[in-house]
């Protein structure tokens, strides 16, 4: 009984670290945890002669019985983490249950460092690197490229420590795998008899590798000259999107054009002292921002949103950017935007579109975003209509600069003129409140002054 007692302290203990980490709230829950484990030790000290039940064998129950303890609290980090040699897909974030392979970057026999790359998963938003906890040597790839994965499912198995080519048992493995799907294969001739019923089952999988697309698209032969390319999941969830948008918001565009010079002058005199104090360029990025800042607090209306009944006010401001990448189209969010000044925006652009181009933006960076502005002027484009980026409710659209015909007094001159679009979802937002909004934006660009006496 001593050593029943000893264990239960040693149960109850390791409740009490845990009631330390997760919340008050679930203490019952901790408690019926620990009178279960206490249940368990009985039904396991009853089953076995306390004569013959060694220290070491209470121990090894005891850590059978730990992780019992917290883990209905845990998030499950642990979960991902694979056995031994075991290379598995890391937790992707709350919101992303899954992926696809995108490429597998090591093959059997090849060695791998701690932490290096050994594969990469896309998912509807951001590419993942799936990198090895151990150092050794790859002893078989059990995943393909193009299979759809989810956390903790294993890519790989490594001989830690080992380095070289001592990988001659190891290219079997595999073979051996890719053998082991012919089998139900063999197996089909078994149900002869359900083959007529088998046969509609038979078209189920054609359908799942066209998900996004709907029964009603058609899908063409192949013709000479023609290449058929899967959608990535990026595409697919921008596709998705942009299409819900246009289902659901109802989208109108209204339109004005902005005389640049005074901006591109205040650019021109103080670019380079920007650049030595602050170690970053003035773009006209950050004029938009300051701008859109400062007409969003002039009407909240555009930065509001709708949820069902209910339309919900920010008191916080926002800014995604639209940029777009090799890989396709993402929104970094500049969070707070209406606490920056220039130079915080510019740097906080500079490092997400940095990270944009080369990959490692994060789901955290593209989170939330309360309204969008997007230049698809640096492309040439002249004037668009853009979509909004749900769930917000407007987004902002630049455009190239060009040199036309205005009236100044009573003087015709050239101007760097910029044409600007506001999408709105006119559910929200009266034609009023848009047109408002555009002219703000309008005023500060064309004279930056405005925005530091705040008018």
């Amino acid at each position: 009984m001593m050593m029943e007692r000893a264990l239960l302290r040693l149960l109850r203990s390791h409740a009490l670290r845990a009631s330390r980490v997760s919340s008050s709230s679930s203490l019952l829950q901790r408690g019926a945890a620990v009178r279960r484990s206490s249940q368990q030790l009985r039904a396991f000290l009853s089953a076995s002669s306390l004569d013959t039940v060694s220290q070491f064998e209470l121990r090894d129950f005891a850590a059978s019985r730990q992780r019992p303890i917290w883990e209905p609290w845990s998030r499950g980090f642990a979960d991902v983490a694979g056995g031994p040699g075991e290379i598995v897909i890391p937790f992707m974030g709350d919101s992303v249950p899954d992926g696809v392979i995108a490429a597998i970057l090591k093959k059997p026999g090849d060695a791998v460092a701690v932490d290096e790359i050994i594969a990469q998963i896309e998912t509807d938003k951001v590419t993942i690197d799936v990198r090895s906890p151990f150092a050794g040597k790859i002893e078989s790839i059990v995943a393909k490229q193009g299979d759809t994965v989810t956390p903790g499912t294993k890519v790989a198995n490594v001989a830690i420590g080992e380095e070289g080519a001592v990988s001659t048992p190891s290219p079997p493995p595999p073979k051996e795998e890719k053998v082991d799907p012919p089998p139900p294969k063999a197996a089909t001739p078994q149900p002869p008899p359900q083959a007529p019923p088998k046969a509609p089952v038979e078209s189920v999988p054609a359908p799942g590798s066209f998900r996004s697309q709907s029964p009603s698209e058609v899908h063409l032969p192949p013709k000479s000259g023609e290449r058929r390319i899967p959608m990535t999941r990026l595409r697919k969830r921008v596709a998705t999107r942009l299409k819900d948008s246009q289902n659901t918001f109802a989208l109108l565009t209204t339109f004005n054009e902005i005389d640049m010079t005074n901006l591109m002058d205040m650019r021109a005199e103080y670019k380079d002292a920007f650049q030595e104090k602050h170690g970053v360029k003035l773009g006209f990025m950050s004029g938009f921002v300051k701008a859109a800042v400062s007409a969003l607090q002039q009407i909240p209306t555009v930065n509001a949103v709708i949820d069902g009944d209910d339309i919900i006010y920010r008191d916080y401001i926002d800014i995604s950017i639209a940029v777009g990448t090799a890989k396709g189209l993402v929104v970094p969010v500049i969070r707070r935007a209406d606490q920056m000044n220039f130079a915080q925006i510019e740097k906080t652009i500079n490092t997400l579109g940095k990270k944009a181009n080369d990959g490692s933006i994060s789901i955290d960076d593209m989170a939330g975003g309360t309204f969008t502005i997007s230049n698809g002027g640096v492309y040439g484009s002249l004037i668009s209509t853009p979509i909004i980026n749900p769930p917000q409710s407007a987004i902002l659209g630049m455009h190239s600069i060009q040199k036309r015909p205005v009236v100044v007094g009573k003087d015709i001159v050239a101007r760097p003129m910029m044409y600007v679009a506001l999408t709105y979802d006119h559910r929200l937002i009266d034609g009023r409140e848009a047109v408002l909004f555009l002219r703000a934006v309008k005023d500060n660009v064309e004279d930056p002054r405005r925005l530091l006496l705040d008018l």
